[in-house]
């Protein structure tokens, strides 16, 4: 069973490190994220450093063993891994984006995807389909993610930049399931409670849109509804996610970054990876970016097989998501 495929890794530097070739040649690879920022070194010295670099980036990690996918959060304004400064196209925030005219949408929404396919990235964390329920929100509203507060302006936004991606053959990744618009905190620092937020037709948009995302795909965030499961994080959640799984049987679902506070405080990248592909989960995302666990990948791996063995995970589910991950890269390799 090749685990690596249902693993997301970032890693610090502008070439691909030892381990991750090791890591790669034992158990696969599903993917690698790509960050500017390092929250280790606090500069904008990480993987990315012009468009010529960021292309022979891609082209080695494409080497690695079993094709991984790149992924990048390019969502635009502040979110937006590939800047104007360093030579990439200009995306406006999704807030200033809602406001612009149909045509300028079309053509900046062009020019960005085919410019991430040229440069050999596969999937796209976007759109942002969390409505702005509450624009003090530190992680969303107040740094203008959403798109709006008009739900219907959320679902006609997210439909342009999936046509406009499949002409591209750029994947896309609703997030943040459940909908975590209306939450009071920061979800990097702490678990988000947005249980009295929720509202049945922003979690109805997510069943709605990912089947016409090309790339069919949505991230979960690390949010809790109480009425849906009153001790686990939705990442987690077998409640939760069964939720996701019953209305989206073909979809990829990802988790937001396992290295975010609230999960280190609970139970540590390691706990909380396997229990999150026990709930249901397809991959896992850890971006050693918020912490550097780069070393510690390996032995994650090497504890999910055990589970496998000993039969606390069932080997059906492993084969299950490691296929819709495999469908993915032959998708986005076409």
């Amino acid at each position: 069973m090749p685990i690596g495929e249902l693993f997301i890794l970032g890693f610090f530097g502008k070439v691909v490190p030892e381990w991750l070739k090791q890591f790669a040649a034992r158990y696969g690879l599903g993917g690698v994220i790509l960050f500017d920022y390092s929250c280790q070194t606090r500069r904008y010295d990480n993987n990315i450093e012009s468009p010529e670099q960021v292309r022979a980036l891609c082209a080695e990690i494409a080497r690695l063993p079993s094709g991984p996918m790149v992924f990048i959060d390019q969502e635009g304004g502040l979110v937006r891994r590939l800047k104007e400064r360093l030579g990439f196209k200009p995306l406006p925030s999704a807030k200033e984006f809602n406001g612009l005219p149909a045509a300028e949408k079309r053509n900046i929404l062009a020019a960005s995807v085919a410019e991430m396919r040229q440069l050999g990235i596969h999937y796209d964390f976007a759109p942002v389909i969390d409505v702005d329920y509450n624009p003090d929100n530190p992680n969303i509203g107040r740094i203008k993610r959403a798109f709006s507060a008009d739900i219907g302006e959320v679902e006609a936004n997210a439909l342009l930049m999936s046509e406009i991606a499949r002409e591209a053959g750029i994947g896309l990744c609703l997030k943040h399931f459940p909908g975590i618009g209306g939450a009071l905190v920061d979800s990097h620092q702490e678990f988000m409670d947005i249980s009295e937020a929720m509202r049945p037709e922003q979690e109805a948009l997510f069943y709605a849109l990912a089947p016409k995302m090309f790339g069919d795909a949505v991230l979960v965030s690390h949010a809790i509804v109480r009425q849906w499961d009153p001790d686990r994080p939705m990442t987690l959640s077998p409640a939760g996610l069964g939720r996701l799984r019953q209305r989206l049987p073909d979809t990829l679902l990802i988790t937001d970054d396992m290295q975010m506070q609230g999960l280190q405080k609970a139970l540590g990248t390691r706990e909380a990876s396997l229990q999150s592909l026990k709930a249901g989960i397809d991959m896992l995302c850890i971006g050693n970016n918020l912490l550097d666990q780069e070393q510690e990948m390996a032995g994650i791996a090497e504890a999910v097989e055990q589970c496998l063995r000993d039969g606390t995970w069932a080997v059906s589910a492993a084969v299950a998501s490691t296929e819709r991950v495999r469908n993915r890269k032959a998708l986005l390799a076409a």
